[in-house]
């Protein structure tokens, strides 16, 4: 529905497909296990009630970014050339990791920065024309530590560390055709 239902009325670029028909399956499969395992997964370590529980989503929500690493190592996004809403998927849970989601889900194995290809790949997305926009990180993470007095009773909000999805990337090594509007 986002992809076209509005391009007539309030899309600002209507040209853009996020979900071409040809690639729609491999969307849908890669939508499956971002959502179930990274999207969600954060939530279930973040609300789960036992430690079991927890240990079971914080090994798969690993496992799924370990996958997603390994992908974006050989491609620009992961359709290859092509952005999707695969990613814009993906992206919207990466940008809000380290500075929500290691704390206060309790997913604290690894940050993405510190990941080489999910930390640029999250640098090259949050840089392109109408992303960056998007993204409040005092918004974000204002919502997130005050919405939930049972893990954050005192609604206290960490100030964060360094912005590092603004530095540079090296993505554009990856890509074998351009992408215009991205620009």
């Amino acid at each position: 529905m986002f992809n076209a239902d509005f391009n007539d009325t309030l899309s600002k670029n209507p040209t853009v497909d996020l979900y071409p028909e040809e690639h729609r399956a491999a969307i849908d499969d890669i939508n499956d296990w971002v959502y179930h395992s990274i999207n969600n997964g954060v939530y279930k370590c973040g609300f789960a009630q036992s430690q079991e529980a927890y240990d079971t989503a914080f090994d798969e929500l690993f496992s799924a970014l370990d996958k997603a690493e390994a992908m974006l190592t050989k491609q620009r996004f992961l359709l290859g050339d092509d952005l999707t809403e695969a990613d814009i998927r993906l992206f919207v849970t990466l940008i809000r990791f380290d500075e929500v989601y290691t704390v206060y889900f309790k997913t604290n194995k690894k940050y993405i920065k510190d990941y080489t290809a999910l930390s640029n790949y999250v640098k090259d997305l949050y840089q392109t024309k109408g992303i960056k926009e998007s993204v409040d990180m005092w918004h974000i993470k204002t919502h997130y530590y005050t919405s939930h007095p049972k893990l954050n009773y005192y609604a206290i909000v960490p100030k964060g560390g360094e912005a590092w999805w603004e530095g540079d990337h090296d993505r554009h090594r990856l890509a074998k055709k351009p992408v215009a509007w991205m620009a």
